[in-house]
Order: structure tokens, then sequence, then C-alpha cells
């Protein structure tokens, strides 16, 4: 009787040993995500007297698109690192908002490369049970869902394209700025292998011409937004710790 017992109990505590390791074996992970942009640049907005929270600065003709990819590694189940690489589109008009008479508008593309790390303050049940390699049902995918914050560096590359009168007034084409990213994301754990999430990251840049133009009533440097979402695929860790895609 003791030795069922004493076996029961080493069983139960390999088991748990061995769920808490599974997610090594996938330390690496392919990312894709597109979604909308937007920028908060001088050209457009309203003045602060008539935008509360800048809320009113938000409108679908200042909206374009972003594409994203990242390869990500695992440090630990809730520290993860990423290389990430945006191409995106910005755009500003002065036709909605507090300086109609300006008739500035101007159009950006940007090539935006940066390393970032992820922290995870909520992780689901079910990434490290044996339980979850045989599938579960529909209601309980919403106890695999992941939160996490993320922030790192990374740089910018930008072109202007800019209507008549924002080149009459002297514009700045282009250039190269540091930025700095940061976040909130959501992920859902849908099978071992894929992730379903959304990711909403602000980037800050060092840089007061992302729309080639500045005011003298500026204080402060651009900002930019993506709101993406994204698909992950899981690749096996190989036997030197590389990803392995067989």
């Amino acid at each position: 009787m003791k030795r069922s017992i004493s076996v029961i109990i080493i069983f139960c505590l390999v088991i748990q040993i061995s769920n808490a390791q599974l997610w090594k074996l996938k330390r690496w992970e392919a990312e894709f995500g597109i979604g909308p942009s937007f920028s908060f640049p001088d050209i457009g907005g309203f003045s602060r007297s008539e935008n509360l929270l800048g809320f009113r600065d938000l409108s679908f003709r200042q909206t374009r698109f972003d594409l994203n990819g990242n390869i990500r590694y695992r440090f630990t189940r809730t520290v993860n690192g990423r290389v990430s690489l945006t191409y995106g589109l910005l755009h500003s008009t002065d036709t909605r908002g507090s300086n109609e008479g300006r008739a500035y508008e101007a159009s950006t593309s940007l090539f935006e490369p940066a390393i970032m790390l992820e922290y995870y303050f909520i992780k689901n049940r079910y990434e490290s049970s044996y339980l979850f390699l045989k599938g579960k049902g529909f209601w309980n995918l919403l106890k695999s869902l992941d939160f996490y914050a993320f922030a790192g560096v990374g740089g910018v590359g930008y072109s202007v394209k800019g209507n008549d009168a924002l080149i009459n007034r002297g514009m700045e084409t282009g250039g190269f700025s540091a930025v700095i990213p940061g976040g909130l994301g959501a992920t859902l754990i849908y099978t071992p292998n894929i992730n379903f999430g959304l990711e909403l990251g602000s980037r800050y840049v060092f840089t007061d011409y992302l729309d080639g133009f500045t005011s003298q009533y500026s204080s402060a440097n651009d900002v930019y937004y993506f709101l993406n979402f994204t698909f992950t695929y899981k690749l096996k860790s190989g036997p030197h710790g590389l990803p392995s895609f067989r």
C-alpha cells in the first residue's frame, strides 16, 4: 500500500515538473501583424482648448496601415525578447482641425527596426499542461488568454511627401531618428503551435519632422501608434537552442 502511494506521489511530481518545462520546447516564435496606424504630428488636429484628451484627432481620414514581422525568444515563461521590423504609412492633413486655413497635407512612409522586451503580467493556465495538447472546448479558450506589456528601443527611417502648400513652406523630405516603442497586448493560445493576438503600441520619436513640418507652437516631438492583429507560429527549439524549421 505504501509503495503504491509513493509511486503515485512520484508520478504526480514528475508530471508537474514536465508540465512546467513544456514551454522550453518551443522557445522561438515567428509573428506577423497587420493593422491601422495613427499619428499625432503638427499638421492637422485640434488645439487643446477644442480637444479634450485628444480624441477628436482620431479620424478615418488620418488613418493608414502597417505591416509587422517579429522573431521572439522566450527567456522565461513570462519574459520574452523580440526583434521587430515594421513598414508603415502615416497621413496628416489640415482639412479637419484647428488649422484648416493652412491647407497642409503630408503622407509619410516609414521603416522601423526595433528590439523589445515583453513581460506577461497575466499568463494562461493551459500552455504548460499536457491536457492542452489534446484540445479543449470553446469556453475554455477564454482561459487561454495572455496579457503583456512591452518596451524597447529602435530607429525609424521615414520619407515625406507633401502637397504644394507644404512644399512651398519648406518641407523636410525625410530622415532617420531614434524611437522608443511601448504598449500593451493580449494573446490567445489557440493551439500548441498557433496564437492569435491584438497589440496596441505607441512610438515616441526623437524628431518633430515626421510629417515634414514643425510649428513654432509645438512643445513635443511627434508620436505615432500601431494597432496590430497578430498571428504567431511557435517553432521547435533545435539541439543547440536555435529554431528548427523541420
